[in-house]
């Protein structure tokens, strides 16, 4: 629950920076990670009254020293905002930013955006009847939203960090090395990766975790909003076509496409849309390297929950081996 001071100083920072008279409604906290806390309120806003989204930076996150902060880096709250500005002007159903924060509003770094409604959770979107008609047009969407991502001017976003193939490889390799995590299929994984670097690739804005579970999706018109873009970043635009792909997000969903779509539609309508040729083996590179990427998630995820007590977070640390399985499956031609 929030406290009588926290919302007075969210309605203060309403009415300053979008409108008066900034009273709050319905302020409910939706999420609390150690990143980033989300709370989802109604304001009045000149006589009407306006839904809105408040992401706010996790206090003390950001002092927490943490031997591997450096090498996965995140943008911060000020220019996550700026990044979901410059997608929207861009054609992107990205939220749309209605008020970044600044100190004098008492809050901590965050912003505010619009509120959209519609479905989030991964299964219901792959396997619930009533989104048949939306997965039919997911797929399409899919390729036009991020061919408008790689389009977007990387000199309005200077800030972005930049990795290339070999850099996150070399950088999953150290976080194993820090756990001490010593295992065949994923020294597997992280050799294979490195003997399949793509050569010669593009470099774009890249929304860095484009799945099923970060779009909200409507019954009937599919996609209607990309979220969680605090890890954008410049690189390789196949990254992200590779990434809506592997296994672990489709939830259960027979589509390779984020379990409702098919790799060759995804390539077709991304590159009508306006989107550079696609490369099968450069994104199919990406698709297994995402699996090898995601047990070391769940690994990071796994020692975050002990630490804390955590038993959500200890689950999906048991879940390694279903990502490597997934890698070796691909690797093999035994997934189409």
């Amino acid at each position: 629950m929030s406290s009588p001071e926290f919302e007075a100083r969210l309605s203060a920072a309403v009415s300053r920076r979008i409108g008066a008279p900034g009273t709050i409604h319905k302020l409910e906290r939706l999420t609390g990670g150690a990143n980033k806390t989300t709370w989802s309120f109604d304001a009045e806003i000149g006589g009407r009254r306006e839904e809105f989204i408040l992401q706010l930076s996790s206090a003390g996150a950001a002092e927490q020293p943490s031997p591997l902060a450096d090498i996965a880096p995140h943008i911060t709250a000020d220019q996550d905002a700026r990044v979901m500005i410059a997608a929207v002007r861009a054609g992107v159903p990205a939220p749309r930013v209605r008020a970044i924060l600044e100190p004098s509003d008492g809050l901590g770094p965050g912003y505010v955006t619009e509120r959209v409604a519609g479905e989030t959770l991964g299964p219901k979107i792959v396997r619930d009847e009533k989104f048949a008609s939306a997965r039919t047009m997911m797929t399409r969407q899919c390729g036009a939203i991020l061919a408008a991502i790689h389009r977007i001017d990387l000199k309005e976003l200077p800030f972005l960090p930049y990795q290339d193939a070999a850099q996150l490889v070399a950088v999953q390799y150290r976080i194993a090395d820090y756990y001490g995590l010593h295992h065949p299929a994923l020294e597997l994984g992280l050799k294979w990766a490195i003997e399949h670097i793509p050569r010669n690739p593009r470099r774009t804005v890249v929304h860095g975790d484009f799945r099923t579970g970060n779009f909200i999706v409507g019954e009937n018109d599919g996609i209607r909003l990309l979220l969680d873009w605090e890890i954008a970043q410049s690189g390789d635009p196949m990254q992200d076509l590779g990434w809506v792909c592997v296994k672990t997000w489709r939830f259960g969903g027979p589509g390779p496409v984020g379990g409702f779509g098919k790799r060759e539609d995804l390539f077709a309508a991304y590159e009508k849309a306006g989107g550079s040729s696609v490369d099968p083996d450069q994104v199919r590179f990406w698709e297994a390297f995402g699996s090898v990427k995601w047990a070391i998630g769940c690994l990071r995820m796994g020692m975050r929950g002990i630490e804390e007590v955590g038993i959500e977070r200890c689950a999906i640390g048991r879940r390694i081996e279903e990502p490597l399985w997934d890698f070796l499956n691909l690797i093999e031609g035994r997934d189409n």
